[in-house]
């Protein structure tokens, strides 16, 4: 199943090994993870699994216990994949843990999980997402009303438009619900609804989605792996990458004035330009033709809606500024939580202290719940991404106590500091940038 050498490896015919012994299998043909002290060879699995290949190759080579517990809703099930894959176990006298992982934050936070399922924190109420679809639909609904009873003069346009995109968003964080849970009790329906969500409302991919942001989820704020921090040599992040760039003299940008012209590429072309284009390519390449046919009846609908009244270069505005408006509001939100936070290379830390180091809080208001979709909570989001996110108010204090033991920084923000703090992020990280560049 894999990895070279395996055959004559006296350790692989015992099926008990040591960390050293794990740790050499992390290369992409070549993967080995453990789960619960067991050995698991998922080099060939990795292009089936259904989260994507590169979330596993994060973890080739590594503990996976924290992740795999806090991806997968039913262990169960996922154990008959599991089982073809065993290779064995760790030695009685190697540790659970890889790395400098803390084994009392780890059981610590294990015990703070199993305290949250005893809890019913983990069971999703329909009712709360139904409504929320509802009130999606409804803004669709009235956004049409409005510009075909009152026609499409400047004032119901604008009304329109602000319609459109509020309910663009908000659909952008239902199908991230969707997404991470269960919410209807046949998985089926939560698939369906997912792709409706994503594919017909929003006309992007759930597969795409799912593949790039689950790699987020695993490795956040960790250079190469963290896909949401992949700048493409537009941007310089942290305190790391800044200095190494200014090192090596690599100028693609001016970097020292970054937090300048990401007003002018960030916010308004994320999702217009590279979303909408990455999103088409990678339903071509992959061959997605469900994800595709979804993405095709959002548009339909919308230029059939439409077209008829704005005609059709009118309607290509509309969209074209409906997408630029979200795409403010989605970078806005997504990264005011992340970007100021620290980032680094790999540091094999436990999944407490991985979240908390990449993730923050902003302030609960019903508009800060509302505007976000409760992303404001993102340390709970992080922490548990299965959980529905109208039980992460009654996580968050456990959580917090539980930082405080361990001194585990618990940084919440007000809604205006958070954005602030992403502009002073990008000017602290162009400056060490420039610094390295002129004088190392």
């Amino acid at each position: 199943m894999g990895g070279g050498g395996q055959q004559t490896d006296p350790a692989r015919e015992a099926g008990v090994y040591t960390w050293e012994e794990v740790q050499k299998h992390r290369s992409r043909n070549d993967q080995w993870l453990v789960i619960d002290r067991k050995v698991y060879n998922v080099t060939q699995w990795a292009k089936r699994h259904p989260g994507g290949f590169r979330v596993l190759g994060h973890y080739a080579g590594e503990d996976a216990t924290e992740p795999f517990a806090a991806f997968h809703p039913d262990q169960k099930l996922v154990q008959k994949y599991l089982k073809p894959l065993l290779l064995g176990e760790l030695a009685a006298t190697e540790p659970s843990q890889d790395s400098n992982k803390n084994s009392a934050i780890v059981q610590d936070f294990d015990a703070l999980r199993e305290q949250a399922v005893e809890e019913g924190l983990f069971q999703a109420t329909p009712l709360f997402f139904c409504l929320h679809l509802g009130h999606i639909l409804l803004l669709e609904a009235l956004a049409w009303l409005t510009v075909w009873m009152w026609g499409t003069s400047l004032v119901p346009t604008l009304l329109c438009t602000v319609m459109l995109t509020t309910a663009q968003a908000q659909a952008g964080w239902l199908q991230h619900d969707f997404g991470h849970l269960s919410v209807f009790k046949k998985s089926k329906w939560n698939h369906l609804v997912h792709k409706f969500v994503i594919g017909h409302l929003k006309g992007a991919s759930g597969n795409w989605w799912n593949h790039r942001h689950f790699q987020h989820h695993a490795k956040p704020n960790i250079y190469s792996k963290d896909p949401d921090i992949n700048m493409m040599e537009l941007f310089v992040l942290g305190a790391i990458q800044p200095v190494e760039y200014g090192t090596k003299k690599i100028k693609h940008m001016p970097y020292n004035h970054q937090h300048r012209y990401f007003f002018l590429v960030g916010p308004p072309l994320l999702i217009p330009v590279f979303y909408n284009f990455n999103i088409f390519k990678t339903m071509i390449m992959r061959r997605d033709w469900v994800d595709l046919a979804w993405w095709v009846t959002f548009y339909v609908r919308f230029f059939s809606t439409y077209v008829p009244l704005y005609g059709l270069l009118g309607a290509l505005v509309l969209t074209t500024i409906i997408r630029f408006l979200e795409s403010h509001w989605f970078v806005w939100v997504t990264q005011m939580s992340h970007l100021p936070m620290e980032m680094d290379h790999e540091n094999h830390q436990e999944w407490l202290s991985t979240q908390l180091h990449a993730t923050c809080n902003i302030e609960t208001s019903f508009f800060n719940d509302w505007f976000s979709g409760h992303l404001n909570f993102q340390i709970e989001h992080h922490l548990f991404p299965r959980m529905p996110r109208h039980n992460y108010h009654l996580v968050a204090p456990k959580v917090r106590a539980l930082c405080e033991k361990h001194g585990i920084p618990y940084q919440m923000k007000g809604l205006w500091r958070g954005m602030a703090d992403v502009v002073s992020s990008l000017k602290t990280s162009g400056d060490l940038w420039l610094d390295s560049y002129l004088h190392k």
